[in-house]
């Protein structure tokens, strides 16, 4: 039997996706959640993250764990395909899952991890990192789109990405 490469886990959003062009939906009062998440498909890619990904994969098998809903899960593999990454296992927030993205994402992280080894994690979000950290994940921040204060505050306080 052969042995299985590593994970590689990497996010989507800010991480991946450059999702700057949709926070408009949520620097509104009520959020525009539907309008945000429909916007996804026209994410352009972050360069350095899909540069890090593909040489990544060389030598692990790619993983992706996002705060998206599972409703956005369609579009998300189109847009991997799109962008030319791996298509590899998609662990996405159940659809109605309003808690912090550090508790939600360190759950799907854990179950991938359940699998075989995770060798590396890359995320943007500091809390997420935080909570992979302490869970023993080696971890790689995303640091690479400044995003506005609006998305830090919905991963974390309203539990949406």
């Amino acid at each position: 039997m052969a042995v299985r490469a590593p994970w590689a886990v990497f996010d989507l959003d800010g991480t991946l996706a450059d999702v700057r062009h949709r926070l408009l939906f949520l620097q509104q009062r009520p959020r525009d959640w539907d309008s945000f998440f429909q916007a996804a498909v026209d994410d352009p890619p972050l360069a350095k993250g899909i540069a890090l990904a593909m040489e990544t994969a060389r030598r692990c098998e790619l993983g992706y764990v996002t705060g998206r809903p599972e409703r956005c899960r369609a579009d998300s593999v189109e847009w991997l395909k799109t962008h030319g990454l791996p298509i590899g296992r998609l662990l996405m927030r159940a659809d109605g899952d309003r808690r912090p993205a550090r508790v939600t994402k360190l759950e799907l992280l854990q179950q991938l991890a359940r699998e075989r080894p995770v060798t590396l994690v890359v995320d943007d979000d500091e809390q997420v990192n935080a909570a992979y950290e302490s869970a023993g994940f080696r971890v790689l921040r995303a640091d690479w789109m400044t995003a506005p204060a609006v998305l830090e505050a919905v991963q974390e306080r309203e539990g949406r990405t």
